[in-house]
């Protein structure tokens, strides 16, 4: 079924190992000395951000929170909601890193550095796993990037297929006969 599904591995499980190795090496090095809060937007992120905190050789802690913004198609709706926040009463002594899975329109990830920013934040930087700078659509770029991708629907290694194969170890391409067979 899943090959079906699949026109072709974008990254492979290899290639994910050894970007978040390197960023891992990058986040420590810029965090050595500061009060490291990741935050990982749910649900797609989570893999990435478990993979990645593991390669953050620095104390660090870590919350969650979820947002909306692409309703049942594989479009971005172009408005963010909060639907799970976090409050924590040392804002202001805490330097986050918010982890996202792929920024496209880079809608989610803007939304969230000036929700966190608002909310008293020492400093507030992004990390993202996959990279798709032709589909921005605010003035955004991301502070450390795993990869850059071209403009096709992926799934895997925690993004999902109409909430599907986030379990699959790599990040696939999917068909497009797939997605004309779902109409979209």
């Amino acid at each position: 079924m899943l090959e079906s599904i699949i026109k072709r591995v974008l990254v492979s499980e290899e290639e994910i190992k050894s970007i978040v190795c390197r960023l891992g090496q990058e986040i420590t090095r810029d965090y050595a000395d500061k009060n490291l809060v990741i935050v990982s937007v749910l649900k797609g992120s989570v893999m990435f951000t478990v993979d990645l905190a593991k390669q953050i050789n620095t104390v660090c802690e870590m919350e969650f929170v979820r947002t909306y913004s692409y309703g049942n198609g594989t479009e971005s709706t172009g408005k963010v909601q909060m639907l799970v926040d976090f409050d924590r009463p040392d804002f202001a002594e805490c330097d986050f890193l918010v982890i996202e899975d792929i920024v496209d329109s880079g809608n989610t990830l803007k939304y969230l550095v000036e929700h966190l920013l608002a909310k008293g934040a020492k400093s507030v930087k992004t990390c993202t796993l996959l990279d798709k700078p032709s589909r921005r659509k605010v003035d955004f770029n991301p502070d450390y990037v795993g990869t850059v991708i071209p403009d096709e629907f992926v799934f895997g290694y925690g993004l999902d297929l109409f909430e599907k194969y986030r379990d699959i170890p790599y990040v696939a391409v999917v068909s497009p006969e797939y997605l004309e067979s779902r109409n979209l």
